[in-house]
């Protein structure tokens, strides 16, 4: 295959690799939640633990939203209003990904206990693909 080609098109191949990261770290999230949550004093401590990641997530993006607007409102008149919209279209989507990398994370810590129940490789295994799913959405 001529190289030329493919760096002709690297804008294409470059979305759809992050294409392709998204379905896969979606793939990730629903092998992850599928499995079993444990018994109820650990969904007890779980809960606990999604809602303090909750009120962390709600008090950070509040703060960010701010710094993010100012940036923005900056941009738009110090460069233009393309790169101030290119600064906001990025800044929505890590706000997605962050949002969406947390919650899997959170739920997955319950599960990843669970699957240690039957040993130490199952339980890495569902950590590390919980982990993924955040790594992947971030990248992508």
């Amino acid at each position: 295959m001529d190289l030329s080609i493919l760096l002709q098109h690297k804008l294409l191949i470059t979305f759809g690799a992050g294409v392709l990261s998204i379905f896969y770290a979606l793939f990730l999230s629903y092998r992850v939640l599928s499995n079993p949550r444990g018994d109820k004093k650990m969904n007890d401590i779980s809960d606990a633990i999604a809602e303090g990641a909750g009120a962390y997530m709600k008090r950070q993006y509040t703060v960010v939203a701010i710094i993010g607007l100012i940036i923005f409102v900056i941009l738009y008149f110090a460069l233009n209003p393309i790169s101030a919209i290119g600064f906001g279209v990025g800044a929505i989507f890590s706000t997605i990904a962050g949002v969406f990398g947390m919650s899997i994370a959170v739920r997955s810590n319950i599960r990843t206990a669970q699957a240690a129940k039957k040993g130490l490789a199952p339980a890495f295994n569902l950590a590390f693909q919980g982990g993924a799913v955040t790594g992947l959405m971030v990248a992508a």
